[in-house]
């Protein structure tokens, strides 16, 4: 068998065709009316439904991540909640009314999306981001992680046939079978792209915001959880277990550190053992703290999704078999810091201060060094103190009494299901949203005229005339001065004349 070589350039073919029917595609797609859009987002729902277990499968297999059961969950998340919510939005032709201020906006999509996913969330991601494109209108075409290509593109098959046996064009979901390096980035920066839905590591979301297409990124995740002293300490060890256990921690929301006041720290740290999780010795976390960055001081692969047992067991470390967390307690904060960084795995910093001042004060020391905008997580019972660090913190959701993961996501909160969350400015992103198809559309407004030049010259010739009087002039109106008042229908010249004169007279009086 001839061994096919230039595999970058085979890719930039690929993609650079891909997008030629896309951007044909979505055309269609665009003329289409709501019903029908919403014919196929159904679709693409049941069809997801169908295949989440058989599909999250692949993705555990393939990728060695997490849990085949929790992904399940999110396969159904990413279809059914994620539809549920979306399912009634206006997102075709005419979507808002005002009929007071005679304005109305018309729906018009972006065009063609380019969907970058994660080996963390796969197939999930995939389910996703078609729905919230297609019911949009928009085409969107895959660029799968190396490390996911094979569930992902049978994801992304999964929902392309179920979407065109409804009625959608063919074209306008695709996925990149032979993606590289050189394709993806022919993908960002190809001039038919236009918007970037970049989910990944922090490389692939700078290079979505260095392509020169408009891109929604997703920085890192950092979450510290602080237990307030008013918690409810063994709901809120269970919170912060069940979310960080969830897929093994694999979902960027999730808790990365606890923070406790030092009147609390024994009842957490009983509460904690006494729930299933390992407090690691001095020497313990040093062995871990080894193999969670590699010596570039990135995430190690090799720990991501992996139980509690498995890591320690890679670190040298005994820990009993049904162990839920690993837990280090930690002082610094920094890049070189490994137990201060993001670790999609379930270990957990464990920091102790003496008030809720200073734990504020730690809680931003530790976004700002990775994570700003994205998560925080508070367990508390003083909703004053609650709205205190609302204020304060430099994160896009900041969750109160509920796991992280799942409450970042939307599923165990009333905020926006999603599976790409904005971390806004701070964070480096375009949007702070938990992201719909609402942050996929353009708006056209349509305003009609409710108002006259001549009116507008009357309106500031009075606002001058009343910051004339309250400028302490005299009320007797001088000779040549400006009348008290302007009649209605004066011609465009009196009211020219009046505006300058109003105009020399507070220049005069170094009032402008």
């Amino acid at each position: 068998m001839t061994q096919l070589l230039d595999k970058d350039l085979i890719s930039i073919q690929e993609t650079r065709d891909l997008l030629r029917k896309a951007v044909e595609a979505q055309a269609e797609l665009a003329r289409m009316n709501q019903m029908q859009i919403d014919a196929i987002c159904g679709a693409i729902k049941d069809a997801a439904l169908k295949n989440a277990e058989r599909l999250a499968k692949m993705a555990n297999d393939e990728t060695g991540y997490g849990k085949a059961s929790d992904k399940v969950i999110k396969n159904f998340f990413a279809a059914e909640v994620v539809y549920d919510y979306i399912k009634d939005m206006k997102t075709v032709g005419i979507v808002n009314v005002d009929e007071a201020k005679r304005v109305f906006e018309v729906a018009v999509p972006v065009g063609v999306i380019a969907a970058l996913i994660p080996s963390t969330n796969p197939t999930s991601t995939v389910i996703y981001k078609a729905l919230i494109s297609i019911k949009a209108g928009n085409a969107v075409i895959f660029s799968p992680h190396p490390g996911a290509k094979n569930c992902i593109i049978e994801a992304a098959e999964v929902v392309r046939r179920a979407a065109e046996a409804a009625g959608m064009p063919p074209g306008c979901i695709s996925v990149m079978k032979d993606a590289t390096k050189e394709g993806t980035a022919e993908l960002l920066g190809n001039s038919d792209t236009k918007l970037i839905l970049a989910t990944g590591g922090e490389a692939m979301v700078k290079a979505a915001y260095s392509s020169g297409n408009p891109a929604i990124g997703v920085g890192p995740g950092n979450g510290p959880a602080y237990i307030e002293r008013s918690a409810d300490i063994p709901a809120a060890v269970r919170r912060i277990i069940d979310s960080k256990t969830f897929d093994n921690g694999v979902i960027c929301a999730s808790e990365q550190s606890i923070i406790v006041e030092r009147i609390s720290e024994a009842a957490v740290l009983t509460e904690l053992q006494r729930q299933g999780c390992y407090l690691l010795s001095a020497d313990e976390k040093e062995k871990i703290d080894a193999i969670l960055l590699t010596p570039r001081l990135t995430s190690n692969p090799a720990i991501v999704g992996k139980p509690a047992p498995l890591i320690a067991e890679m670190a040298g470390v005994a820990v009993p078999k049904d162990t839920k967390l690993l837990i280090g307690r930690e002082t610094q904060v920094g890049h070189k810091i490994p137990m201060s960084r993001e670790k999609l795995c379930p270990v957990l910093a464990f920091y102790v201060v003496n008030d809720w001042r200073e734990a504020c004060a730690l809680a931003i020391k530790i976004l700002n060094n990775e994570g700003a905008g994205h998560t925080m997580i508070m367990h508390s019972t003083d909703e004053s103190l609650i709205r205190e660090f609302a204020l304060e913190k430099p994160v896009s959701r900041l969750l109160i009494n509920t796991p992280g993961a799942l409450g970042g996501i939307g599923a165990t909160t009333m905020i926006p299901p999603a599976l790409t969350l904005g971390c806004g400015a701070v964070g480096g992103s375009s949007t702070s949203d938990n992201v719909s198809p609402l942050n996929l559309i353009n708006y056209r407004r349509i305003a009609y005229g409710t108002q006259e030049l001549s009116d507008i010259r009357v309106t500031v010739a009075s606002a001058l005339n009343n910051a004339h009087s309250i400028s302490g002039a005299s009320a007797e109106t001088p000779t040549g001065s400006l009348p008290r008042s302007t009649p209605t229908g004066s011609n465009e010249d009196t009211i020219d004349a009046l505006v300058q004169l109003v105009y020399s007279k507070l220049k005069d009086q170094s009032i402008i």
